[in-house]
């Protein structure tokens, strides 16, 4: 089995912060903001008039501190399929070639920051789990390609104009994360990566993806700790996503764990930052210094489509 390792982990944010009172009065809520606050959530980021996910992007991989010129392999990861292109709609209606609908945000991004030796990859179809889905793809190309050494996994959306931003009754922020699947001994070693999709829930209401959620994630997490053959009490820290804080308690009770062993402690300041949320959680868990070496820890989403995803690493 070849060791794979998660590090230098880069977030980004929407330039703009509202209040969630701020929210509610510019009409981007489904929710009251009252209901919202009893879920946790204080305020959120969104992307200014002059902003894109192509943008937070490059603040994620500027923030990462990445060695570029060191990166074989590039996985550009997006929940909404509209952020992994770049096209100007207006430029296509003139021309009526269809090359101006493919102007990729992964090319962008390797000419910009000089990853000349490295191919692309696009990965669009896993919602809010995709930055997993695309860590758990890098993991296994170091472990199927030996002449690849470090492949950055980079994630990042902005919800179009006039969207709500409020999912399943989470309020979500404009944000990006970027991370290194390497073969270089450290930040974190990789487990192991688990997906569950059903593709019959795909159109799925929010109540009908709030009801599947906890028999979903109960599962996913008994079958990913299964592959590598350790129990629920093995587990030093649980990183879920940035979603109803009361949600963890009732997993927690489920799962047989301590709720306390749960690292959310963004959702107030940022939201439900799309797929970011992991990224930034375990960066700032990992900046706490909290987590000792050796310790374990559990992180895990749940998107739409439906996918379910979850991912075991050690403190090295």
């Amino acid at each position: 089995m070849t060791d794979t390792y998660l590090q230098q982990l880069g977030t980004s944010l929407g330039s703009e912060l509202r209040t969630i009172r701020e929210a509610e009065k510019a009409g981007v809520l489904v929710s009251s903001a009252q209901a919202l606050q009893a879920s946790g959530f204080e305020q959120h980021f969104v992307c200014s008039a002059d902003e894109n996910a192509y943008q937070l992007a490059c603040k994620a991989l500027q923030d990462s501190k990445i060695n570029t010129a060191d990166v074989d392999c590039i996985i550009y990861a997006n929940c909404l399929p509209q952020n992994a292109n770049c096209h100007q709609h207006e430029v296509f209606e003139q021309s009526r070639d269809v090359k101006d609908l493919m102007v990729f945000p992964a090319s962008k991004l390797q000419v910009k920051f000089g990853m000349e030796n490295a191919f692309v990859i696009g990965l669009t179809q896993q919602a809010c789990t995709c930055m997993l889905g695309s860590i758990r793809i890098a993991k296994n190309f170091l472990a199927a390609e030996e002449n690849i050494n470090n492949v950055l996994c980079i994630s990042a959306d902005n919800f179009p104009e006039n969207a709500y931003y409020e999912q399943a009754y989470n309020l979500i922020s404009d944000g990006g994360a970027a991370c290194l699947v390497s073969r270089k001994p450290q930040g974190f070693r990789i487990l192991t990566v688990k997906h569950i999709t059903n593709g019959a829930q795909a159109c799925a209401s929010d109540d009908e993806t709030v009801g599947s959620y906890f028999s979903y994630i109960h599962q996913l997490i008994n079958e990913t700790l299964m592959q590598i053959n350790k129990p629920i009490d093995a587990i030093d820290w649980v990183i879920p996503q940035n979603t109803n804080a009361k949600a963890w308690s009732i997993l927690a009770a489920l799962l047989g764990i301590d709720e306390d062993k749960a690292w959310f402690e963004s959702l107030a300041h940022v939201g439900h930052v799309i797929s970011a949320d992991n990224i930034i959680n375990l960066s700032k868990l990992d900046d706490s210094g909290k987590i000792k070496k050796g310790q374990l820890i559990l992180l895990f989403m749940a998107g739409f489509g439906s996918n379910w995803q979850c991912m075991v690493v050690e403190k090295v």
